[in-house]
């Protein structure tokens, strides 16, 4: 499970605070602000049926001092009880990312690879991991992180509420010391988030131009192999 987190941290999560804007708002949160967070987020959840956004994902790596950039586009799409995944990436090289039904698979057009990560035992805390800040509670975020609630912020125009995670779980603490998220409470998303590492390496996702609760073309997403694929399976 620690090698499907350091796959899932390293594929969605980057960190450089260069991207946030500069003309980003700051407040020092009231009393009471984190539970009226939590509560919208709680009432988010239950209207979030999809969300699908441009992504910029920068990843700093301490030892070779040097920050590597992904772009590309992301869905998050509500499947009953679960929520389907799927990213696009177009920089630096073109990669499909899907986590549907316990199944985390990563195709390579380049190299004709595919990876496909078997997560259905733990299905549910790697699809918490995958999704967070994309519709889910405030009940589900309290119940696997300790939360410092760091005010409002707005970010390109969209009042944010900013908040430090923990992780609550000792596993996933080997591969990430806490994450910071920007949060809409209102449509239950996040507009950026940064991850923090023991290695000292960090990571920003930021999302911008979010389509919300709209449909999505899953078709630019598919992955599509061929004989000639070669697999790994874990």
């Amino acid at each position: 499970m620690i090698k499907l987190r350091r796959i899932a941290a390293s594929l969605l999560f980057s960190a450089a605070a260069l991207v946030i804007p500069p003309a980003s708002l700051h407040a020092q949160p009231k009393p009471g602000h984190l539970d009226d967070v939590l509560r919208k987020m709680d009432a988010a959840s239950l209207k979030f049926q999809s969300a699908e956004a441009n992504f910029r994902w920068d990843l700093y790596e301490r030892v070779v001092k040097q920050t590597t950039t992904q772009t590309g586009t992301i869905y998050f799409k509500k499947q009953g009880t679960t929520t389907v995944m799927g990213a696009k990436i177009e920089q630096p090289a073109l990669k499909l990312l899907e986590f549907r039904n316990g199944i985390l698979r990563l195709y390579e057009p380049g190299t004709n690879h595919l990876t496909i990560i078997d997560a259905t035992k733990n299905k549910a805390q790697l699809e918490s991991f995958l999704t967070l800040g994309f519709g889910g509670s405030g009940k589900d975020l309290a119940k696997a992180w300790t939360i410092s609630d760091l005010g409002d912020e707005t970010i390109d125009g969209v009042e944010t509420a900013k908040l430090d995670l923990v992780p609550k779980d000792p596993a996933v603490r080997t591969n990430c010391t806490h994450m910071t998220i920007w949060v809409d409470p209102l449509r239950g998303i996040s507009l950026k988030q940064s991850f923090y590492m023991p290695s000292e390496d960090y990571r920003t996702a930021v999302y911008t131009n979010i389509k919300y609760n709209q449909k999505v073309d899953e078709k630019p997403y598919q992955i599509n192999i061929n004989k000639k694929t070669t697999i790994d399976q874990h």
